[in-house]
């Protein structure tokens, strides 16, 4: 009896519905089962946020990605995708949620959930496994932590006017809500560890958080550490000095760690330094014959080595592993070759 696909593709994000693309064009049937809607990654990104990427290292199967401007923004990304699964006619299931991928290879059942709380099994002749990252927020630990005007994810400043805010972390994300939050009329103060920005910060948002802090409209407190969260201050600790600042509303930007949970369950090893599944770095196929991984989940806990700009090509080395061809070279990123 045959499968209901030759390959299922957990995760419904750019690098998912390439690899779809990528199995489609090579005569493969594939179905992608995605927890809740297409990208939903960039879904729950900042309402106004814009991509460092170019729309054309973003586009996906040679469907091109026509914007009026330079950089595309959240709203240009999410109709792109919408517009890739329609043209290619990719078979997607939405708000479905896997559970379990049971069998071997040529034969797999991977058990699901849909949000009315049906279960399904489904057969496929290989599994790639494209979970992202966005699921799971790097704690820092702290009480207070949970409470409810404390969020790990931002969206946008209006919720926020002429309040007391503290933004904590130091990279794109913390930057860019700093400003967003500003510019609607919060009082921000931006909190992070280190004695300036940890990771390289966007062009166009760094000398504008700069000329911020210089005028006193957006403060920081650099090298100081959250020690709790209360209902209405942050505790702070700096240079082991105790500090409190006033925070109507917390905004944790420590970025998130990959969605590991489902490739554990399945038996694949994990680094416990990197998180990094162990894979042919070749093929990207686990020690489970005929399980992949692609996308964000490659590289472990440092996420910013794997874009949808590279990812996007993880789809066409797997299906050359199913057809037994060679392994397409890695593109190298636009940042490498500016270098």
């Amino acid at each position: 009896m045959a499968n209901d696909a030759d390959v299922l593709i957990v995760g419904g994000g750019p690098c998912g519905l390439a690899a779809a693309v990528s199995a489609q064009r090579a005569g493969l049937r594939p179905l992608v089962i995605e927890s809740g809607v297409v990208v939903s990654t960039i879904a729950a990104y900042p309402t106004y946020v814009r991509f460092f990427s170019t729309a054309e290292k973003l586009s996906i199967g040679g469907l091109p990605f026509v914007i009026a401007t330079e950089k595309p923004t959240r709203r240009d990304a999410l109709a792109y995708y919408r517009a890739v699964v329609t043209y290619f006619g990719i078979a997607l299931r939405q708000r479905e949620r896997v559970s379990a991928i049971q069998g071997s290879s040529g034969h797999f059942t991977v058990v699901s959930r849909t949000s009315g709380g049906e279960e399904r099994k489904t057969t496929a002749g290989a599994v790639v496994i494209a979970t992202g990252y966005f699921g799971s927020p790097n704690r820092i630990g702290v009480p207070g932590e949970e409470l409810p005007h404390v969020t790990h994810v931002y969206r946008e400043g209006h919720e926020a006017f002429l309040q007391d805010v503290v933004v904590v972390g130091g990279g794109n994300s913390a930057a860019e809500a700093a400003l967003d939050l500003w510019r609607s009329g919060a009082r921000v103060t931006l909190v992070h560890f280190g004695p300036t920005f940890d990771k390289k910060i966007k062009p166009w948002v760094l000398p504008d958080f700069t000329n911020r802090v210089k005028e006193g409209q957006i403060a920081v407190r650099w090298d100081s550490r959250v020690k709790a969260i209360e209902a209405r201050d942050v505790v702070l600790v700096h240079r082991k000095n105790e500090d409190r600042v006033k925070a109507d509303r917390v905004y944790i930007m420590t970025g998130f760690a990959p969605s590991l949970e489902l490739l554990r369950e399945t038996g694949v090893p994990i680094d416990e330094k990197t998180g990094i599944p162990r894979h042919d770095a070749q093929t990207l196929e686990t020690p489970i014959a005929g399980v992949f991984i692609a996308g964000v989940v490659v590289a472990g806990y440092d996420a910013n080595k794997v874009f949808i700009e590279n990812g996007r090509y993880h789809g066409d080395r797997i299906v050359a592993r199913l057809l037994g061809q060679r392994a397409p070279a890695e593109p190298r990123l636009s940042a490498e070759l500016d270098a």
